[in-house]
């Protein structure tokens, strides 16, 4: 009886300090991600800050968390004044909506064709797009491409060559592979066509990975701006938003060194810090909705064989 007490004790003594070790653990993990989201989130707030505070207030410096003199004059520049912010918002929200659904589409069907073991050729495309994802014919040949596709200065240089993605489509396929055949099986003995299969069955099982698909493509189409560089530098109504950020970045730099280059400087950093704001937060926005389904793709799954 008494050797069964002392074991009981020194587990009990073991356990004390199991659970004390584990609470200084869980103390260093929580410092080291509350002072990870400080350092990660300060950036955005003092952005936040300057973008609302009057512009010549901000030569003196001194705002971190919180606007020292509210302002909402530089958003109304940035919108209002700048016309070429204005027509790159327009193409951007078109080329985002358009290019997103587009390009999903052409990657679920041929994610949907790959995947299907009756393909006779799926092994070979699989390796041609997979070669593709480490092989081009560069920056000069494009260019030439599309000059003779007659994609330069037009809308369409945004959607069309994007349209395919050899890593979405490799993605979205190993997700239908994970889909059992006897889904596929089933619809087809009731009459259904592989279309059908794709719309009805196929593709509701894969709401997540679409949605992680449409993130990637909205992110890549809202973000850009070489391409218009490249292909529409000529053609004013087909600028897009970072093309116009990044010409407004390079207008705004001025040279210190007198006061008044001190002003135009204040002027510089509290609109960028504006246009800054507005680019990021449709992002921000629409983040939580996608969110969702990422969570949810770990209990969707087919029907068991």
């Amino acid at each position: 009886m008494a050797v069964s007490d002392s074991v009981s004790l020194g587990k009990i003594k073991r356990r004390k300090k199991t659970a004390a070790r584990d609470k200084i653990f869980y103390v260093f993990i929580y410092v080291f991600f509350v002072l990870f989201a400080v350092f990660t989130l300060y950036p955005v707030i003092h952005m936040l800050a300057l973008s609302f505070n009057e512009r010549y207030d901000a030569v003196t410096g001194g705002i971190y968390i919180f606007p020292r003199r509210w302002d909402l004059r530089n958003y109304y520049e940035v919108i209002f004044e700048k016309t070429g912010i204005q027509r790159g918002m327009l193409t951007t929200v078109a080329r985002t909506v358009i290019g997103t659904f587009t390009a999903l589409g052409a990657n679920a069907l041929l994610a949907f064709i790959l995947s299907r073991k009756r393909f006779l050729f799926r092994s070979g495309l699989s390796l041609f797009w997979v070669i593709t994802m480490y092989a081009s014919g560069g920056i000069v040949t494009t260019y030439i491409l599309y000059r003779y596709l007659h994609f330069n200065n037009t809308f369409w240089v945004y959607i069309i060559p994007g349209l395919v993605s050899a890593f979405y489509v490799l993605a979205i396929r190993t997700y239908m592979s994970g889909i059992p055949d006897s889904v596929e099986e089933a619809a087809l003995l009731e009459g259904a066509g592989y279309m059908r299969v794709f719309w009805s069955i196929i593709s509701p099982l894969c709401k997540p990975v679409y949605a992680a698909v449409a993130l990637f493509i909205a992110v890549n189409h809202w973000n850009s701006w070489f391409d218009a560089l490249l292909y529409n530098r000529f053609e004013p109504r087909y600028t897009t938003l970072q093309y116009e950020m990044m010409k407004l970045i390079s207008e705004l730099r001025v040279p210190s060194g007198t006061v008044e280059a001190m002003f135009r400087r204040s002027t510089s950093d509290t609109e960028r810090a504006a246009a800054y704001v507005l680019v990021s937060v449709p992002v921000i926005i629409a983040y939580p909705f996608f969110q969702k389904y990422f969570v949810a793709g770990l209990s969707i799954r087919g029907v068991k064989d």
